[in-house]
């Protein structure tokens, strides 16, 4: 289905003081074809007057049949579209802000207009603020053109490793072409909404939650370092290219893809904390025995240049083993002081 834009129908005032003035002259017809007929009958030769009757129906039919043109007015506000189908077929789209006037037997189309998904700018059907009620009808059926967010339910996926994790996005997106999100999908914005919980499945089980060794998370069969946790710049990046891959052929244009909120699944949050702990602690000590060596080295080296004392290789070996447990400790060490010989 291509997208036909309506142009060259933004008189709708024009035509709406018409028809106003055209039920003003209808409403003096039949006042006018009254007074002419009952001057008639009272004229001493009696009889209808043939063209006060034509008046008065013809005027009498406008009167009764005029409000149907009224249907024809449609009024948009910027950033937004109404689809018009005439008797089934499509005539084309309104875009831009302005008041038309089309053929007032075509019907706005929009089965996505009661669809309340968790985003900002669903086109309400409540009709705060319209101008006319003949519009009424149409406020129900516009199409937002403005960028939306979805803000996508947390899930409860497994990576790579099989970690069940709770991982939630955020989605910016529109609608650029009204043909393929009304006629070539059912329901434009549940199918996003579908589509997304589905490409955030395919991405996450790709990588895990932080770094592990012999994953590769690129595909092409080199072990690498991403991870959800460390690269969530370039994951939000593929989950955008992977909706983008779905939603394009009902219309919609994926603007950015964010994560919003990542966590491991509560079942094995505590497992995986201390997990972390366990980690930092280690990474902790590595830095400390690497700092305690190469200050015991130091001290060593210092010593012997100054030549302040010689120490031999036993002496040394406590020396060494006595700045360790002092660097080393998690308490403070109690000195204790030896007030006779060194030997």
């Amino acid at each position: 289905m291509e997208e036909k834009i309506i142009k060259g129908h933004k008189n709708g005032m024009a035509m709406l003081l018409l028809i106003l003035a055209l039920y003003v002259v209808a409403v003096v017809g039949v006042v006018w074809g009254a007074i002419r007929e009952e001057a008639a009958e009272a004229a001493w030769f009696g009889g209808p007057d043939p063209l006060a009757i034509a008046v008065i129906v013809v005027c009498a039919i406008w009167l009764a049949l005029g409000w149907i043109f009224l249907c024809g007015l449609k009024v948009l506000k910027p950033q937004e579209a109404l689809v018009l189908t005439l008797f089934g077929k499509y005539v084309g789209t309104l875009k831009g802000e302005g008041f038309y006037y089309v053929n007032p037997f075509c019907s706005g189309v929009n089965p996505a207009a009661k669809t309340k998904l968790n985003q900002s700018g669903d086109v309400d059907g409540g009709g705060k603020g319209v101008s006319l009620k003949v519009d009424a009808e149409t406020v129900g059926k516009r199409i937002s053109l403005k960028i939306m967010t979805l803000n996508n339910n947390r899930q409860k996926i497994n990576d790579c490793l099989g970690n069940p994790v709770e991982i939630g996005i955020a989605v910016m997106w529109r609608v650029v072409d009204t043909a393929k999100a009304v006629f070539d999908v059912d329901n434009y914005k549940e199918y996003l909404s579908l589509q997304c919980d589905s490409a955030l499945r395919n991405i996450v089980r790709i990588y895990p939650y932080d770094v592990a060794p012999n994953v590769d998370t690129t595909g092409d069969g080199i072990a690498d370092e991403g991870s959800l946790r460390g690269s969530s710049e370039v994951v939000a990046s593929r989950i955008k290219d992977e909706i983008q891959s779905k939603v394009a052929q009902a219309g919609l244009e994926i603007i950015e893809a964010r994560i919003t909120y990542l966590a491991y699944a509560p079942e094995i949050a505590a497992v995986m904390l201390q997990r972390q702990q366990a980690s930092a602690i280690i990474d902790a000590r590595k830095m400390i025995v690497d700092g305690a060596v190469g200050m015991v080295e130091m001290a060593l080296e210092r010593l012997s240049e100054n030549q302040v004392v010689e120490l031999d290789e036993e002496r040394k070996a406590a020396m060494v083993s006595n700045l360790l447990v002092v660097l080393c400790g998690n308490r403070d060490a109690q000195p204790v002081v030896n007030s006779g010989s060194l030997y």
